[in-house]
């Protein structure tokens, strides 16, 4: 079965339109180097829970919204090794300094998963 790296990141909606850009090209160069699938989503129906929800995980400010992403791979072995070449490429070179980021990314999380079921 596949192996899955997601993501939720909170972003100002005034910095959409430069984190779509910024979304797009990471999202060439993973297929580039072999993601299967490359998805960001930006919420529609997000609304804060009573203990838990996308918005509090983030913790969504005003002007805000949260993107929810995934990209799928064979396995965590061949996400490694795209991980490895995406992690040396120049054109991303600008999205290793937070600094430069459209949106906080102390927020962000992220991480691995094996696929447990798949209809």
């Amino acid at each position: 079965m596949n192996y899955v790296d997601g993501f939720v990141v909170p972003v100002p909606k005034k910095n959409l339109a430069a984190y779509r850009r910024l979304s797009q090209k990471a999202g060439k160069v993973w297929r580039e180097y072999g993601a299967l699938e490359y998805k960001e989503c930006v919420g529609d129906d997000v609304k804060p829970g009573k203990l838990t929800s996308f918005p509090q995980s983030v913790k969504l400010k005003p002007g805000e919204t949260v993107i929810f992403a995934w990209i799928i791979y064979k396995s965590r072995a061949h996400r490694d090794k795209v991980n490895a070449k995406v992690m040396k490429d120049p054109r991303l070179a600008d999205m290793m300094d937070p600094k430069s980021l459209p949106f906080d990314a102390k927020r962000m999380f992220f991480g691995g998963f094996k696929t447990f079921v798949e209809a």
